[in-house]
C-alpha cells in the first residue's frame, strides 16, 4: 500500500493545488448560505441503477437572470471547480446565471468527513485519517470505504453518449428560463462541448439550442481514432479485471480525487499546520521540499510552475514566488501569483458548497476513450463502434458565437479546432473570439487567475455580445 500511495499522493496534491484563489476578493468569500448541487433526472443508461441516472448543477447568480452559461468540467474535475469563476462572472453580468455541471459519477463519493471539515466540525488530522491515514494505521477503524469495481460494472458504459444525454437535460432546463444558453467546457469538457453541439438529436444539432460555445484550453481535434483502435479500447475496458475508472496520472481511483479534495481543504482551512504527507515517506523525491513545510507550503511546492515536475503539467498554476524564506515550518510566498493559492484551494475543496468538491474521485475511462472519436462532429467508423452521434459538425447555426482560449496544454490547437468547426458550418470568422496565452497561462489559470485574467477579460464581452444579439 505504501508503494501505491507514493503514486497517488503527488497527483492528488498536484491537482488540489491547481485551483487558485482570490486572496481577499468578494468572489472568494464563502456565501452566507452554502451552495449545493441541484440534481435532476438524467439519461436512463442501460444497466445503471436508477439512483445514478441523475445529473447535477451548482447554480450561481440571480434566479431572475434569464441567460445561462453552462460549464462542463474537465477530466477528474467536479462542479465546485468553477464556483469562484462563476461568482466573478455574475458579479459583472447581472443578466446571467452560471450552472456548473456535476456529473453522475460524483454520486459515488463519500463527502461526509469533508463536509464536517469544511464546517469546522473536524480537524485536519481527522480528515486525513478518515480518507488516507487508515491506509498506514490499522488502528483507525472509522474510515471511508472503497467501492469494489465488480459492484459498479455499469460505470463502464458512462461514456460520451451518457455525458451528452445528461447534459441535454441541463440545457433543456436552462432553455426554460427564456434567455440565451451558452455551453462551455474546460480541457476534456471542451470535447464534450463539441460532442453536444454536433450531436444528432433526432435530426437537429445540439447547437440549435445554443447561442454560443466556450472552449477553455480544450476541444475536439479534427481527426479520429480508427475503428480498430476503438474496438481495442472497448475490449480492454470490458475485461473482467478492468476498472470502470480512469487512472489519473496512472493513479487508481478514487485516490487522486481523495487527495485532491483533502489536500486542498487542508491548505485552505489549516494552512499553517505542518504537512502530514511530507515526512510520511510517501512522496516522490521531486515533490518533497528541502525544508519542513506547512499544508499550504506543500501544495504550492508541488503545483507551482517553477517547482512542480513536468509530469504534473496538467495540474500546475502560477501560484507565486515559492516557499516562504523563514520559519521552522515554511509556508508559501504567493507574491506575484497569477492564480492565488487560496482560490486554487477553494475551487478544489468546494468550500462553501455542500456535498461536493472540485474533483471527480471516479472518472469514467469510457468517457476519456470516446473523446477520441468526436472528430469535430464528423461521422467516422470509430463513432459507429463507440455508439456516438456527434455527426452534425457541418450543420451548426451560422449565427453561433464561439470563444476559444488556449493555455499551456491546448495552446494554438484549441483555436485551430474552433476555426475548423466554424468553417465546416460556414460560421463567419467575425463570430469567433480566439485568444492564445499558451506561453503565460498554465492549464488551470484560465479558471483560477485573479484579479487579472485574460480569459475573463474576453469572456465578459463575449457574453455581452451573445445577450445583445438575436
Amino acid at each position: 500500500m505504501a508503494l501505491r500511495l507514493k503514486r497517488v499522493l503527488p497527483v492528488a496534491i498536484a491537482v488540489g493545488c491547481v485551483a487558485a484563489a482570490l486572496v481577499s476578493s468578494p468572489a472568494s468569500s464563502s456565501p452566507a448560505k452554502p451552495l449545493s448541487v441541484t440534481w435532476m433526472s438524467g439519461f436512463a443508461a442501460p444497466g445503471t441503477p436508477a439512483k445514478y441516472d441523475k445529473v447535477g448543477v451548482i447554480k450561481i447568480g440571480p434566479s431572475s437572470a434569464k441567460n445561462v452559461l453552462v460549464l462542463e468540467p474537465g477530466t477528474s474535475a467536479g462542479s465546485a471547480y468553477f464556483v469562484p469563476l462563476a461568482e466573478w462572472i455574475v458579479s459583472k453580468e447581472s443578466g446571467w446565471q452560471v450552472w456548473s455541471v456535476e456529473r453522475r459519477e460524483n454520486l459515488l463519493e463519500d463527502q461526509s468527513e469533508l463536509n464536517l471539515f469544511k464546517e469546522g466540525k473536524a480537524t485536519a488530522t481527522q480528515l486525513y485519517d478518515y480518507y488516507l491515514g487508515y491506509l498506514k494505521d490499522p488502528s483507525i477503524t472509522d474510515h471511508f470505504q472503497l467501492i469494489p469495481s465488480s459492484t459498479v460494472e455499469f460505470g463502464k458504459q458512462w461514456g460520451m453518449n451518457v455525458a451528452v444525454e445528461d447534459l441535454h437535460g441541463v440545457i433543456e432546463a436552462a432553455k426554460k428560463l427564456g434567455g440565451k444558453v451558452v455551453l462551455g467546457g474546460h480541457s476534456l469538457g471542451g470535447s464534450v462541448v463539441t460532442a453536444y453541439a454536433t450531436w444528432d438529436f433526432n435530426g437537429r444539432a445540439g447547437a440549435d439550442d445554443l447561442a454560443g460555445l466556450v472552449y477553455i484550453d480544450g476541444g475536439s481535434s479534427p481527426s479520429a481514432l480508427s475503428a480498430q483502435q476503438a474496438n481495442f479500447e472497448l475490449q480492454s475496458l470490458d475485461a473482467p479485471s478492468a476498472s470502470p475508472w480512469l487512472a489519473f496520472g496512472g493513479i487508481a481511483a478514487p485516490y487522486a480525487g481523495v487527495f485532491n479534495a483533502t489536500g486542498s481543504a487542508a491548505a485552505l482551512l489549516d494552512p499553517n499546520a505542518p504537512n502530514l504527507a511530507q515526512p510520511s515517506g510517501l512522496l516522490p523525491s521531486d515533490l518533497v521540499p528541502p525544508v519542513r513545510v506547512t499544508n499550504v507550503g506543500q501544495y504550492g511546492y508541488a503545483l507551482n510552475v517553477a517547482t512542480s515536475p513536468m509530469g504534473l503539467l496538467a495540474a500546475q498554476g502560477h501560484l507565486g514566488v515559492g516557499l516562504a524564506a523563514r520559519g521552522p515550518v515554511h509556508g508559501w510566498d504567493g507574491r506575484g501569483a497569477l492564480t492565488p493559492i487560496n482560490r486554487f484551494a477553494t475551487m478544489f475543496s468546494g468550500l462553501g458548497v455542500n456535498d461536493a468538491d472540485g474533483t471527480e474521485w471516479y472518472f469514467p475511462q469510457r468517457l476519456t476513450d470516446d473523446t477520441g472519436a468526436v472528430d469535430n462532429g464528423n461521422a467516422n467508423p470509430a463513432q459507429s463502434v463507440l455508439d456516438l452521434d456527434a455527426t452534425m459538425g457541418h450543420d451548426l447555426p451560422r449565427n453561433l458565437r464561439i470563444y476559444a482560449f488556449g493555455a499551456r496544454l491546448g495552446g494554438a490547437g484549441v483555436l485551430q479546432d474552433a476555426r475548423i468547426l466554424a468553417q465546416q458550418s460556414q460560421i463567419p470568422l467575425s463570430n469567433l473570439t480566439l485568444v492564445n496565452r499558451q506561453s503565460t497561462y498554465a492549464h488551470n489559470d484560465p479558471a483560477g487567475a485573479y484579479p487579472n485574467n485574460v480569459f475573463f477579460d474576453h469572456l465578459v464581452p463575449f457574453l455581452m455580445k451573445v445577450s445583445s444579439h438575436g
